[in-house]
């Protein structure tokens, strides 16, 4: 599936919420991991300001991607980010939603 760049250039990003580990398989504890490198996921999320609108992202990032002690508050940069559109079906239930991924993220103080 294609996936779609997005700018930031004019945007003010701060952490909203810390990293956590993203999860394979929830049931069993398994880390999901990249596929091109092997780093594990994390997922944080991001309050993106642009053009007096505010939206809340949860960013899957590399667990190499941030700095230690990113926290809820911090204004950042983010490396990357792109969004893909993914749909699946489970338990008969077609569920549909647009995903967000970055490269990195580094603080902006």
């Amino acid at each position: 599936m294609p996936s779609f760049k997005i700018d930031l250039s004019t945007a003010v990003v701060f952490v909203a919420t810390a990293p956590t580990p993203k999860l394979a398989n929830a049931k069993t504890g398994e880390r999901a991991m990249d596929r091109e490198t092997g780093a594990p996921l994390s997922t944080v999320g991001l309050l993106v300001s642009d053009e007096g609108e505010g939206n809340l992202y949860q960013v899957t990032i590399p667990e190499t991607g941030y700095p230690e002690g990113l926290a809820p508050g911090l204004p950042v940069r983010v490396v990357g980010l792109k969004a893909r559109d993914w749909e699946n079906e489970f338990n008969g239930q077609k569920r549909h939603g647009i995903s967000f991924r970055a490269v990195a993220i580094t603080s902006a103080v």
